[in-house]
């Protein structure tokens, strides 16, 4: 993974990124020595929404097949939901 320092974006902007990404899928912005923000291109991006997607449909499939759920009506689940710490 590269390293931009947000003085190096500050002076070179959007070139900056653009280099430190050139054989990397993702970029670490420093600000004051401490790393403070990830960059990418955007389609690492989407790759890694679909894997987020992907996951919370796993998540929620294995849910149902354990019975882990509840079937209500709206009313009942606001009422449920009110009654929650």
């Amino acid at each position: 993974m590269s390293s931009i320092s947000a003085n190096t974006l500050k002076t070179q902007g959007v070139s900056a990124i653009a280099e430190a990404l050139v054989g990397a899928t993702e970029a670490v912005v420093s600000v004051r020595g401490k790393d403070r923000f990830v960059v990418m291109d955007v389609e690492q991006y989407h790759y890694l929404r679909e894997c987020e997607l992907a996951a919370a449909l796993a998540e929620s499939q294995a849910d149902i097949a354990a019975g882990r759920f509840v079937q209500e009506s709206v009313d009942a689940h606001m009422l449920r939901l009110a009654k929650l710490p």
